[in-house]
């Protein structure tokens, strides 16, 4: 017997901490960076972090729920319009499924006989999966994008968050900087394993925005800070 593995189920919980996670390390390392080259108290820093770190979390977990509960509306809307179909009109939707397995290169004979055993089976999951792509695997779950986004975020801005606690002055910014670009680097490698691709381009993708996010609110701190001096 041959078993296979795949990755594919993993994608909506995946998709919600990689984001998560990045959001996280970049926003609030980036608030890190940004105060501190303003040459402002610790104890502003530190605060400025923990509540992005609030912030954040809740922003994305409120994000996700409302985006991927607009998603789920939609699926069941076509479930219904679906099911209605099916109970309505059966030989359109018999003519419908048998066009879409000729059209996949099926036999018009063998396209007839696959169509009226898979709507035996089961026709309603049938003609969600071949006609309108949806299946288990891509289905949305607004609770669970929200949770695994939330924590991700909180997972990934808690690192500049204890180092604003222990750091301070110039050496808080080259810390949290370097800090930072390790956990995108290791992120996007960690991301690209668990999905089954290449690790190459996404640890340059999230390293590269991380410190192109970082280095604009440093700069933008710098003059703060000058301007106010």
């Amino acid at each position: 017997m041959h078993n296979e593995t795949h990755r594919i189920d993993r994608v909506g919980w995946l998709r919600a901490v990689v984001l998560g996670a990045n959001d996280g390390i970049v926003s609030t390392a980036s608030l890190v960076v940004g105060v501190a080259a303003a040459a402002t108290s610790q104890q502003t820093i530190l605060l400025t972090a923990f509540a992005g770190l609030v912030a954040g979390a809740m922003s994305m977990a409120a994000g996700e729920y409302v985006s991927v509960s607009s998603q789920a509306d939609s699926e069941k809307a076509e479930r219904a319009k679906e099911a209605w179909e099916l109970e309505n009109q059966p030989k359109a939707e018999r003519l419908e499924l048998i066009s879409i397995y000729k059209n996949r290169g099926l036999t018009k004979e063998l396209a007839e006989q696959v169509a009226d055993q898979m709507t035996a089976h089961d026709a309603l999951g049938t003609h969600l999966r071949d006609e309108l792509g949806l299946s288990r695997h891509f289905a949305a779950r607004p609770l669970q994008a929200a949770l695994a986004s939330a924590l991700a975020f909180a997972a990934g801005a808690i690192v500049p968050v204890i180092l604003a606690s222990l750091f301070t002055g110039q050496a808080l910014i080259w810390i949290v900087s370097g800090a930072a670009l390790v956990l995108l680097a290791a992120l996007g490698a960690a991301g690209a394993i668990l999905g089954g691709a290449p690790i190459g381009r996404p640890v340059v993708r999230v390293t590269f925005w991380g410190a192109a996010a970082m280095a604009a609110t440093a700069a933008i701190g710098s003059i703060f800070g000058a301007t106010v001096a």
